[in-house]
Parts: C-alpha cells; structure tokens; sequence
C-alpha cells in the first residue's frame, strides 16, 4: 500500500468541555488522528498567535507531519469529521473554534478540487506565521511545489517582510 505525507495545521481558540484550554484541545487533536489512517511521523511546538479576522480570542496553533495512505480528499474529510467531533464551528469565516485542522503540504505535491475547496499547497500557508513557523521546524527542507522555495526560505522571508513592514509604522 502506497503512503503519502501530509503537513497539517491544528488551530484552537475555544475551551473545550472536556479538554480544556485550546493548547489542550491540540494534544487532543493529534492523539484523536493518531486513532484513525495516520500514522505521526513529526509534532511542532504549539504557538500562540493573535486572531485573524473577528475572533479576539488568542489562538494556540502548531503543525504534524503524517504518513496515511489517504489521497487528499478523504484525508480533508478526514479532518473535518475529527473538527465536528470537537464542535461545531459557530459563525463566520476566522470566528471563534474550538479545532481547525488544515492540509498545508502533501507529497504528491499540488491538488485542487473545487467540491468541497481544497487546495494543496494551502493558498494561505506563505501568509501566516502560526501556520509556516510550526511546519517549518518540522518539515523546513520540504518544498513548496509552487514556489520551489523550502518552507524554512518562505518562513525567514515572512518574518524578513514582518520586521520590515513593523519598521516602517
């Protein structure tokens, strides 16, 4: 059987009732993965990183390298069946949840399909520090398939232009 590698962003910004505190609430996520088709290979530190969008509470975030033999479809349903297991996703886009898992990377490089959206590498991922700073301690040498650049290269470039752009205010 055929694997293939997935970076993965876990998010949470909620209490859950049974976990607790979000950081809480991502151990929990990794150790529901592990019951499923996937098997760990690498976890990052969690971070701590303010709200994008209407949420005002902190979120705690990280990534997971994984090995399944799932092709990407099924690893988003995947994901999304663990997100609903946590709780339901009130609101808005970038509202308050209590989990929010997202494929970043896979090793069989781009995928787009349109129903339901998913688009591999993640269209957001060069743009967000929570999501390039935990993937790139755990997957720094792996390349992004549309750019050629190492997610290390994109992760010093972000925090490069951040540095820039908060000299400038």
């Amino acid at each position: 059987m055929t694997t293939s590698r997935y970076v993965i962003a876990l998010g949470s910004n909620q209490r859950h009732m049974h976990f607790g505190a979000p950081r809480t609430v991502i151990g929990a996520a990794i150790d529901r993965l592990a019951q499923s088709e996937i098997s760990l290979v690498a976890c990052s530190g969690i971070v701590d990183s303010r709200p994008i969008g209407p949420s005002r509470r902190q979120y705690a975030n990280a990534a997971i390298a994984v090995d399944t033999p799932l092709v990407p479809p099924d690893v988003l349903i995947l994901l999304k069946t663990i997100e609903a297991e946590f709780g339901p996703r009130r609101g808005q886009a970038w509202s308050s949840r209590v989990l929010d898992m997202d494929i970043i990377l896979w090793s069989g490089g781009t995928f787009v399909e349109d129903h339901p959206a998913l688009a591999i590498p993640h269209v957001m991922m060069r743009e967000r520090p929570f999501v390039l700073g935990p993937a790139s301690e755990i997957a720094g040498q792996w390349r992004d398939p549309l750019t050629g650049l190492k997610l290390i290269q994109l992760w010093h470039r972000l925090k490069r232009f951040r540095n820039h752009d908060n000299k400038d205010s």
